[in-house]
């Protein structure tokens, strides 16, 4: 009897582990908006921005493109500016995380691709495919095919995510999120205040708290 009373607790405790372990593992379920505006690089030509760029509202993420949560985020971002981004602009910054390995690799492929006309194509096969090159050692040949399917002159390609001028543009971004503070991605800012939406009406309503008006819109355009 004493055997089985120890077992069973034994039990309990692996089970009470692993419950506290799982649990850490979920995104955070906090909501809200930091009254303290952040002090960021101002958005400038050098800034992948899509939406309306004459907007009055900026919507900036510095995100990993392995990063799962910024993956989960990227069709809420995707679904805002199909239809409502003429209220808005969206940037785009670079903030590879360390653990991450190939992340850096993916920012290298999104700027490459980039100057050929195709960084949100980019931007887009890297968050939805992630789990096709996420922590594999061929991180790089896989981006080199997606480059191919885009129809990417593929010897630019590698000449140019090999630059010290697309590595130097990503630690541009990622030294600017530095000096922010920050230390996890995603990271939304809406006008330089950090905000942090579980969902996509979340999303809507810290556009419209800082004073748009939306409505349905044609998908927005891209730059540069």
């Amino acid at each position: 009897m004493k055997r089985e009373r120890i077992i069973l607790w034994i039990a309990v405790v692996l089970i009470l582990g692993g419950t506290v372990f799982a649990l850490a593992k979920l995104p955070k379920k906090e909501t809200g908006t930091s009254n303290q505006v952040v002090e960021l690089s101002a958005v400038s030509s050098a800034d992948w921005v899509m939406g309306n760029k004459e907007a009055a509202v900026t919507l900036i993420e510095y995100g990993d493109f392995q990063c799962p949560a910024c993956a989960a985020y990227h069709p809420l971002v995707k679904k805002m500016l199909e239809e409502n981004g003429q209220n808005f602009k969206f940037v785009y910054r670079h903030f590879p995380l360390k653990q991450h390995a190939q992340a850096k690799d993916a920012s290298y492929a999104a700027e490459a691709a980039g100057r050929q006309g195709k960084f949100w194509e980019m931007y887009d096969l890297v968050y939805t495919r992630q789990n096709d090159w996420a922590g594999k050692v061929n991180a790089k040949d896989i981006f080199l095919g997606y480059a191919n399917s885009l129809g990417l002159n593929a010897e630019q390609f590698n000449k140019d995510r090999a630059s010290s001028e697309v590595k130097d543009r990503v630690e541009k971004d990622t030294q600017d999120g530095l000096r922010a503070g920050l230390n996890s991605t995603p990271s939304f800012f809406v006008n330089g205040k950090k905000i942090q939406p579980r969902d996509y009406d979340e999303f809507l309503n810290f556009i419209k708290q800082a004073g748009v008006s939306l409505s349905p819109v044609a998908s927005p355009s891209a730059t540069p």
